[in-house]
Order: structure tokens, then sequence, then C-alpha cells
């Protein structure tokens, strides 16, 4: 009965996409990422940007690039939990139920983090799952191929998406909290600090790739300067990184960077998105790059003037 369900559910999401060209697939990430963006934008519009000024407006946006992405990749483990549970180590029984359940957790974190309901417990959660993934699978991938540059992009991308949720938790603690709450800002701007330095120098080093997250993503043609444009993000990322492992200007650094990598974003990923609006890669791309820039916000808002917790 559960086998019939499912394939019911798969056939109404290929029909309800059909009118649209779409596989469902693609069809559904755009529709998660449609309904969290209007949710987050009359949220941050209506109760956080009028107590903010300057640049510090682009804060409250950081939990909102940060958790649209949670829900994309939530809405995916439904619509492509074939692909994703063979990514379940084999030791781990019952992988489609492992999918799912990881689908509805980054959804719930993703409008809890958006709506700021028990967000504090939602992000802290979710900022264990994301360690537990690179423990899991990530740390085992690149001990079987540690000449594989990607795999350690990968695990330095999960901990920064897990830092970053670690980071929001922990402005959302109270004062008496203090000294928990400087404890994961501290990790998270360890973790995201070095991962910047890393992502930084491959800029140097393979330069004709994608800025931001150095993932398989050969630079379009179309873009100008290629050079010129991989050594500048690579520039900002690892002075940015020094700075805040150094727990330098903390908060500049990680918000510049934050606007940085939102830039790539708006300017690089989403015209690659706009000419192959059906490839479910290139959304993956734009939303694993709005992710991380959500993260170092997220750092930003969470970090003083020393980079220790705000009150």
């Amino acid at each position: 009965m559960l086998c019939n369900l499912l394939d019911v559910t798969d056939a109404n999401f290929a029909m309800w996409s059909a009118p649209f060209g779409m596989p469902g697939d693609v069809f559904w990430v755009y529709v998660s990422g449609s309904v969290l963006l209007v949710i987050g934008l009359i949220k941050v519009i209506k109760d956080d940007l009028p107590q903010v000024h300057g640049i510090e407006k682009i804060m409250p946006f950081g939990r909102l690039f940060f958790a649209l992405p949670m829900a994309v990749f939530g809405s995916e483990h439904f619509t492509d939990t074939a692909d994703i549970a063979t990514l379940v180590p084999s030791w781990i029984p019952a992988h489609t139920f492992w999918t799912y359940l990881v689908g509805v957790a980054l959804i719930a974190a993703a409008l809890s983090i958006t709506l700021k309901v028990q967000s504090r417990l939602a992000a802290t959660l979710l900022g264990a799952m994301f360690c537990s993934f690179v423990v899991l699978m990530d740390i085992p991938a690149v001990i079987e191929q540690p000449g594989n540059r990607f795999f350690w992009a990968l695990v330095l991308r999960e901990l920064t998406f897990g830092s970053g949720a670690l980071a929001f938790a922990a402005s959302q603690m109270s004062t008496n909290r203090a000294g928990g709450a400087r404890v994961l800002v501290t990790f998270a701007r360890f973790v995201i600090g070095i991962t910047a330095m890393f992502y930084g120098v491959e800029h140097f080093v393979h330069p004709t790739f994608a800025t931001g997250v150095p993932l398989q993503k050969i630079m379009p043609e179309w873009i100008p300067l290629h050079l010129f444009w991989a050594y500048l993000a690579g520039a900002v990322l690892i002075a940015s990184g020094a700075c805040l492992v150094a727990n330098k200007k903390t908060r500049e650094a990680a918000t510049y960077l934050g606007v940085m990598i939102l830039l790539l974003v708006l300017f690089e990923y989403l015209p690659i998105l706009i000419a192959s609006p059906k490839d479910l890669v290139s959304q993956n791309y734009v939303f694993d790059t709005l992710a991380f820039s959500g993260a170092v916000l997220l750092l930003a808002e969470a970090c003083g003037e020393r980079g220790a917790a705000r009150p």
C-alpha cells in the first residue's frame, strides 16, 4: 500500500508540473523556494528592517538566504528520493525512511528559522545534523579519495552550513547563556574562516571554475574577465577568512564576505540558472552558494566587535 501511495504521489507531482513543461523535481524546487521566499520577505520587511540601518539592513536577510536553500534541499528529499537515499551509508538501515526524515527536518528548520518560532532549538538541531553528515558521509569519502579536492570542498561546505545554524542559535540565546553562545560563535568563526581561506586558494589554483563554492562548474564563456573575477573573489575569501580566524574585525569581515557571495549568486549563478531553468544541477549551484552567503551573514549577526556573542 505504501508503495502504491508513493507511486501515486510521484505521478501527481509529474502531472501538476506538466503544464509548466518541467520535470517534477525541478518544479517543486521552485515552488518550495518561492513559498519560503514570500514568507521570509513578509517577516523581514515587517518585523526586522525597521530596526536596522545602513549596511546592517542586510543582516535580517541572512537567515532568509540560509533558510530558503534548506527548504529547497528538503523538498528534493521527496522528489529525488531514490538518488538521495543512495548517499546514506550502507550500514544504516531504512535508507528511504532517513531520506524522508531529513527532508522533513530541513523544511521544518527552514520555517522555524525564517519565522523565529522555536528557532534556537531548530538551528541547534540543524547544525548538529550537518555535523553528523560530515562524520557519517563526507569524511569517509575524503578518506577513500584524499586527492579529490571536491570532496574536501564538500566537507567544508557542510561544516559551514552547520556552523551558520549554530551561529544563529547563539544569537538567539539569552544573556545568562553567554558562555555557551560564545563557544558556538567561536566554533563557527573558525570553521567559516578556514573554509573561506581554502575556497580562496582554490580560486587561484583553479581559476577557470565558477567562483564562490568551488564545485564542478566551469565559469561560463559569456562572463568577461574570467581570471580577474576568480582572483578577486579568491583574494576577498582569503582576506576575510584570515580576519575570522584571527578574530580581527570579524563582524565587518563576515558581512563583506557574505555580501560578496550574494553578489556572485545574483550576477553569476542566477544567470546560469535562467539560461537553463530546467536543470536541477544549476538550481543546486544557486542554492548552495546562497546558503553559504546566508551562513556567513548569520555569523556576522552573531558577532560583536571582537567576535564574541552579542548580548
